[in-house]
Order: C-alpha cells, then structure tokens, then sequence
C-alpha cells in the first residue's frame, strides 16, 4: 500500500471516528420519522396480520408489542424498491383475497379466515406471493424475538453474559 493512499484512508477513519459521536447521539424516535404506508389502511391490515403470526396467549401477540410498525421500517429502510412494491402488494393483496372469499377486509374477518388467507399465500405456487409471505413471517418472527419484552421477561437478556464472582472459597481436593 502506498503511503499517500494509507494517509488518506487514516484521514477518512480519523473524520468519521470524531463526527459518529455527535450524528449517532442525534437519533430519536421522531428524527426517524414515521413508518409511510404506500395505501391507507394498510397499518391495520399489517397488525392484523403479525397479530395473527404470533397471536397473544399468556404472554402479549405481535400486534400489542409493535411489531408491524418494525416490519415496515424493516420494509422501508433495509429493501430495495423491488422488494418494497412486492410487500406492497402482498399486504394489498390478501385485502383483496379476503373481499373475495370472505365479503370483508383482513381486519374485520375472524381469526380463522385470517390464518386461512395466510396459509393460502404460505401454500401459493406464485412466486411473489410466496416471498412476500416468507419476508412478512421471518420479520415477524425476527421483530417478535428482538423486542424489549420478549428479550427482558421471556428469554433472560443478560447485555453482559457471566457474572464476576470476587469473594468464592477455594477448596483443596
């Protein structure tokens, strides 16, 4: 490696290494903004639908903790354009499926049309509908597995594993 190229890569670490405090220090729910929705309606079609995912028993569902609104963001910050219409219109589509086989929209049909409706796309031979129900389960699942309450009551987060113990008696064998 040359030493002008070295110099300019310790210069470039150096810059980002200072200003990273000061920007990352910056972030708060509100400067991320809030989760977009390409349709109305959809935010109550997606909390049906991660609700339905992982349904609340003895221990809150995925709607109560918030989980389709880290779905989206997921969505929105972490996909390309390609894959965000295709979870677009996934999310459009089973509304429309279930106009179509139920009479009602995904929010108002019962838990058992609900998890039909999924189960139809997890089986589909379409190959968009089967990525976009794929997605919508692992980030479900994902978000689910990573939230505060499932990581603080129900699996035991330790953010620092092992304990130090200072004072234990040494025993001679």
């Amino acid at each position: 490696m040359e030493r002008r190229v070295a110099l300019k890569s310790m210069a470039a670490a150096m810059g980002v290494m200072v200003s990273l405090p000061a920007w990352a220090s910056g972030w708060n729910d509100s400067s991320l903004g809030k989760v977009k929705f390409s349709k109305a309606g959809q935010a109550e079609i997606l909390k049906g639908v991660v609700e339905a995912i992982i349904p609340a028993t003895n221990t809150p569902g995925a709607g109560e903790l918030g989980v389709a609104i880290f779905v989206q963001r997921m969505v929105t910050d972490c996909y390309d354009k390609k894959t965000q219409d295709t979870f677009n219109k996934g999310i459009a589509g089973l509304d429309v499926q279930s106009n179509k086989s139920f009479g009602k929209s995904f929010t108002e049909a019962n838990k058992n049309q609900q998890l039909q409706l999924l189960q139809e796309s997890e089986k589909s031979t379409d190959p968009e509908t089967k990525g976009f129900f794929g997605l919508l389960k692992n980030l479900t699942i994902q978000g689910y597995m990573s939230s505060e309450y499932v990581m603080t009551n129900l699996t035991h987060f330790e953010f620092i594993p092992a304990r130090y113990h200072g004072c234990v008696p040494v025993v001679k064998g």
